[in-house]
């Protein structure tokens, strides 16, 4: 009998690159964006199915730098099996290297159906730590925020070094998320604000306090649902993230046009420089910001409620 796991996909709402310096961050899960495992049992060896990939072999034909067949070993050596008999297709509605989480979903999918297959019941914990252990394969030096989100599946604020902190919702709301379609490595991105921060480290410091403030401001917004504060402290992130060097033209643009089409607040979220830009709608008002946003050069949109 087949077995089927799934995971969602996440954004940073505000926080990104200040967290790396001990600044807090503010991470949601996006339940209605999620990547699929499924392992069906059958009589050949462990066979990775990956169509949006192109990889559809036996796990003994691929390269062993494949990113995907480090994880698989990796949850195997976690969970103390081997990779049974049979095929495991992935599949995900997530864009890649989109600031959304994508290789967390994936692994964390994967964690969940073989922990199914091998009848090992594990906390939502546990399925982050191994995830973390994968997330080095994507991204060498993890901050932790990806795992944590998607793993639990429910907001959190994050500061590096402490456990991530639950985040109470006063109400629901929705975000339309766009893809850019460019491409920068998150690592790409850290090295750059990092070299920002050598050539003018009191000034840099100064911009990730902002953005520690915005966040403090935005946690308290979210406890009382406050869109509107919420919205404004979004774009003054987004206005700090330009000066830290992360913006593009097209993220501004997208930004523009989702702030010219009604968004309560818009920004680039995750490592930038390429990516995605999340905005926050006013009830009814996504379908117009998602239209503007694809005539302004998204490759792709979405739209998702975050729950408490």
């Amino acid at each position: 009998m087949s077995s089927s796991a799934t995971a969602c996909a996440k954004v940073i709402l505000l926080g990104e690159h200040a967290v790396v310096y001990g600044r807090p961050a503010v991470a949601l899960p996006l339940p209605e964006i999620r990547a699929r495992a499924e392992f069906i049992p059958e009589s050949y060896p462990f066979t990775l199915d990956a169509p949006q990939i192109g990889v559809n072999a036996r796990l003994d034909e691929l390269s062993p730098n494949n990113a995907i067949v480090q994880v698989l070993r990796i949850v195997s050596s976690r969970l103390g099996e081997s990779l049974p008999a049979g095929r495991l297709r992935v599949t995900s509605d997530i864009p890649v290297a989109a600031g959304l989480g994508s290789g967390a979903a994936v692994t964390t999918a994967i964690v969940r159906v073989l922990a199914a297959v091998f009848d090992r019941p594990l906390t939502p914990q546990q399925v982050s730590a191994i995830v973390f252990e994968g997330e080095r394969v994507f991204h060498t030096t993890p901050s932790g925020i990806d795992n944590t989100v998607i793993g639990l599946e429910r907001p959190v604020l994050f500061v590096g070094g402490s456990p991530p902190e639950a985040l109470p919702l006063g109400g629901p709301f929705d975000l339309v998320v766009a893809d850019s379609g460019d491409r920068c490595e998150t690592r790409v991105a850290v090295e750059s604000v990092r070299q920002s921060w050598w050539r003018d480290t009191p000034g840099m410091e100064r911009l990730f306090d902002e953005v520690g403030e915005c966040v403090g401001l935005a946690v308290e917004a979210l406890r009382v649902g406050s869109l509107g504060d919420l919205g404004r402290l979004m774009n003054r992130n987004q206005e700090l993230l330009e000066a830290i060097g992360v913006s593009t033209p097209l993220l501004g643009r997208l930004v523009a046009a989702a702030r010219d089409a009604g968004a309560l607040g818009a920004k680039l979220s995750g490592a930038g420089m390429g990516g995605s830009v999340i905005a926050l709608a006013t009830p009814g008002g996504s379908p117009a910001m998602a239209q503007s946003m694809r005539a302004g050069g998204a490759a792709w949109v979405r739209t998702t409620t975050v729950h408490p």
